[in-house]
């Protein structure tokens, strides 16, 4: 998942700044073009990233019928609303906290 997060991020031109992978979530600081819509970053990374993984692992469609790997919400608040050093060290906690 890490790897195709990174690529997809390279490939829209979006910076992973920091970031942790846990069993049943992800947490990501980017740093992005001011021209695309957090929404269709999520939504391009959700997409690109189900897309490889089914492909590649043919069992994860029996489980997740209707090709739905990630749920539907996410959260996302800018460094605006938030400091990127409060949003780093949420990041980092969840690291400490067993999330990789």
């Amino acid at each position: 998942m890490r790897e195709l997060l990174r690529q997809g991020c390279e490939t829209i031109g979006v910076t992973i700044v920091q970031g942790s992978i846990g069993k049943d979530h992800v947490h990501m600081l980017i740093s992005c073009p001011m021209n695309i819509a957090p929404s269709k970053i999520v939504q391009y990374l959700k997409g690109r990233s189900s897309k490889l993984l089914q492909n590649e692992f043919p069992e994860i469609k029996k489980k997740y019928w209707g090709q739905h790997l990630w749920a539907v919400g996410y959260f996302c608040a800018t460094v605006r609303s938030v400091t990127e050093e409060t949003i780093k060290a949420y990041i980092e906690d969840q690291y400490k906290n067993g999330v990789k």
